[in-house]
């Protein structure tokens, strides 16, 4: 059964987010690490995976993707930190 995976990435502690969504995320947050693709993350140095949620559903994921877009930067530091206090880097744990 394929997974879906909505993530955020971070220049750093307090440092700009991006949030995007893959079915692929070791291979993504690879891309974003090594800037294959230009755009936002690789001009503003954006890799550092600091949360990931999985979903069974496409559409679910995309949707889950657009809400958290919407949300306040204090809601989206909440949700990272309830799980990664320290802001660590998880692609090494994928």
């Amino acid at each position: 059964m394929k997974q879906f995976y909505v993530y955020m990435l971070s220049s750093g502690r307090n440092g700009t987010l991006y949030i995007g969504v893959t079915s692929d995320l070791k291979k993504r947050i690879f891309e974003h690490k090594n800037k294959v693709v230009s755009g936002f993350s690789s001009n503003y140095n954006v890799d550092k995976l600091v949360w990931y949620e999985i979903h069974e559903d496409a559409e679910a994921a995309l949707t889950r993707e657009k809400r958290l877009k919407k949300w306040m930067r204090s809601w989206k530091k909440e949700l990272i930190e309830e799980s990664n206090p320290y802001w660590n880097d998880l692609y090494e744990t994928l």
